[in-house]
């Protein structure tokens, strides 16, 4: 089994999510009492939001390649990083790393491609829905994006960073994020990416059953459990 290093604390949510689907994940495949052989490196999730607040993304790529160098240097075989908006310095951290990236676009992308779909919504922190980082990754899979407008993106990214990062779920703000769906649905969008890794905790695809959800985390997690476990299958 590869051991599988996870890049967290952004939010804690998101990488206590990550712990635990990993290790069902591998529980399901391997039985008994198998769990995940995983490495975790969990950052000041403080130093961070500032980071892009400040849009100091020099900064914030110096403090994640440390840290994900740490995984590394714990005998990580490949990196996971729980969060999307941070994939903003993904490139820096490929890099710096001499361990494969998996990086949560391309998951995401190649599952919608399967699915069919060339255009999509996209959920996620200002950083994600306003970012070319994330949209061009997509566009270099043949995958079209929409975002919510400036009112609602200010809504969504709200809730993210007041509420979800410390696992508070309202009844209305999954109704305000239902309403933006249904806006980006309008807009063209045939499915939808939960590009949060916060956001399954708030929206899940019972909530909008004529439109498919794509949940990053848990389309990342699945990867690197088929990846950890690809020599054991094999």
């Amino acid at each position: 089994m590869q051991t599988i290093g996870v890049l967290g604390g952004m939010s804690s949510e998101s990488t206590r999510t990550y712990y635990r689907r990993i290790d069902r994940g591998i529980n399901d495949a391997l039985g008994g009492h198998s769990a995940g052989d995983i490495v975790i490196r969990s950052v000041n999730f403080a130093a961070i939001e500032q980071c892009i607040r400040d849009q100091a993304w020099d900064s914030a790529a110096s403090i994640l390649v440390d840290a994900a160098l740490d995984l590394e240097a714990a005998g990580a075989d490949f990196v996971v990083m729980a969060t999307n908006t941070m994939h903003r310095v993904a490139p820096q951290l490929v890099e710096a790393l001499s361990v494969p990236f998996l990086h949560i676009v391309d998951v995401a992308a190649e599952a919608i491609r399967a699915a069919g779909i060339e255009t999509v919504g996209v959920l996620g922190t200002d950083t994600v829905m306003s970012g070319a980082f994330y949209h061009d990754r997509f566009a270099s899979h043949g995958i079209e994006t929409v975002v919510p407008d400036p009112s609602a993106r200010e809504d969504v990214d709200r809730i993210i960073f007041d509420e979800l990062t410390a696992g508070e779920v309202r009844p209305d703000s999954r109704a305000r994020y239902l309403d933006v769906i249904n806006g980006l649905v309008e807009a063209g969008a045939q499915g939808i990416v939960l590009g949060c890794t916060e956001i399954e905790l708030l929206v899940e695809q019972s909530d909008c059953p004529d439109t498919p959800l794509f949940d990053t985390t848990a389309l990342h997690v699945e990867r690197a459990v088929d990846r950890s476990l690809a020599a054991v299958v094999d």
